[in-house]
């Protein structure tokens, strides 16, 4: 099998995506880059990234980014600050940051939403966030229990969120979501039924599921890895516990009227997260700030991660890019299949074969007869009782 036309990528509009990447403390199991820092650097770096937007097109080329015509027009109706903790941010700094973009991009954004921790919601910061145009809030939750909140170095209490909450309803944000962790420090499932139970009660618009990620870049994930017992990594669910938690989740949000649309998100129907949707359809976006990833349909690129230095170089009016790869139609290819699987609704087959010019049986047969996929007709999706080990059907599908 063998690709042999041009990368294929609808685009009709673009996602915006802003990296604040400063938090309060760094939590025990977080590989991002991110950095608790002095509020004295929020507005230097606020400054930068709207340098960034603003000379985007001088930037890219200048970095060897080649901007497909069809976005010249490309009409915004996605804008996603995250980080990080953006919500550190003072209310004026996002006007700011959403002002820069609605002056330089065709902009109409159905959806800006805000990654938020519940310990930093007020009222008056609430109701400027609205103020600036924001109507969507991302909650860090994680948990609903204080003990592993505490054993992960989360800032905030499950009193916290309760009270955040209201807060957010009483201004006008309509649209909320939750995120949780499977598998962090002192989980069991009685705590993990109790904080379900206790989102669900919530009703947020959204929810998101993360089974816990165990790599060397987080200071839990080094301690798994070597053995040790620091941040309570004895405590630490195992990987069966971890998939029965999200085979719990998935029971819990179906019985609550959740659409589960991707592996790790559900949603009250029309509350999909529009932008990150954008990602597993290979939409475009473009990244800015310190760490922002960006794609245009042709190629990839990474801003470098470090604050600092990307403040740094912006003001020396460069664009500080630590990756740019432009895709050939093989990796175009292996990121539709796996990026199309991960939506519930899963990839149609046959428009897939048409785009790339190949033939795609070898690869899912195998897959069907071993109950990984399911086909119907021209549509393949993961089995749903093969979600919770999502990663090992991919690998097979990639082989």
């Amino acid at each position: 099998m063998r690709c042999c036309v041009k990368v294929f990528v609808q685009m009709t509009s673009l996602g915006i995506y802003v990296q604040v990447p400063f938090c309060q403390t760094k939590c025990t199991y977080c590989n991002f880059y991110t950095g608790v820092v002095s509020s004295a650097r929020f507005a230097p770096y606020v400054q930068s990234v709207c340098c960034e937007i603003e000379a985007h097109k001088d930037l890219y080329a200048a970095a060897g980014i080649e901007l497909p015509l069809s976005l010249a027009d490309a009409r915004t109706d996605t804008v996603y600050i995250g980080g990080g903790t953006p919500s550190l941010l003072d209310p004026s700094h996002l006007q700011t940051l959403l002002d820069t973009i609605r002056a330089v991009f065709s902009c109409e954004p159905s959806e800006i939403t805000l990654e938020a921790d519940p310990e930093t919601i007020h009222g008056e910061k609430a109701a400027a966030w609205v103020r600036a145009g924001i109507n969507r809030v991302s909650f860090g939750v994680q948990s609903f229990s204080d003990k592993e909140l505490a054993a992960s170095g989360r800032m905030h209490r499950r009193a916290d969120i309760y009270r955040a909450v209201p807060i957010l309803r009483d201004v006008g944000i309509a649209n909320i979501g939750f995120d949780l962790i499977a598998g962090l420090p002192l989980q069991t499932r009685e705590s993990w039924q109790d904080s379900l139970e206790r989102l669900t009660e919530l009703a947020p618009e959204h929810i998101s599921v993360y089974i816990l990620e165990v790599d060397e870049k987080s200071r839990l994930g080094s301690e798994l890895l070597k053995g040790g017992q620091r941040y309570s990594a004895g405590a630490v669910p195992t990987e069966d516990e971890m998939a029965e938690f999200y085979e719990l989740a998935q029971e819990s949000f179906r019985g609550a009227g959740y659409r589960h649309y991707e592996i790790s998100n559900w949603a009250r129907p029309g509350f999909e997260s529009r932008h990150n949707l954008k990602y597993w359809r290979r939409e475009p976006y473009m990244g800015f700030g310190a760490g922002a990833h960006s794609f245009s349909g042709t190629q990839r690129w990474a801003n470098a991660h470090d604050a600092a230095n990307y403040v740094r170089v912006v003001q020396g009016r460069l664009l500080p890019v630590e990756q740019l790869e432009t895709l050939t139609p093989e990796a175009a290819l292996e990121e539709e299949l796996f990026l199309g699987l991960r939506q519930l609704d899963g990839i149609n087959v046959s428009r897939i074969e048409k785009d790339y010019a190949v033939t795609l049986a070898s690869r899912f047969d195998p897959l069907a007869s071993s109950g990984l996929v399911e086909r119907n007709g021209p549509v393949v999706r993961l089995a749903p009782s093969r979600l919770s080990v999502s990663n090992e059907v991919f690998v097979e599908l990639l082989r």
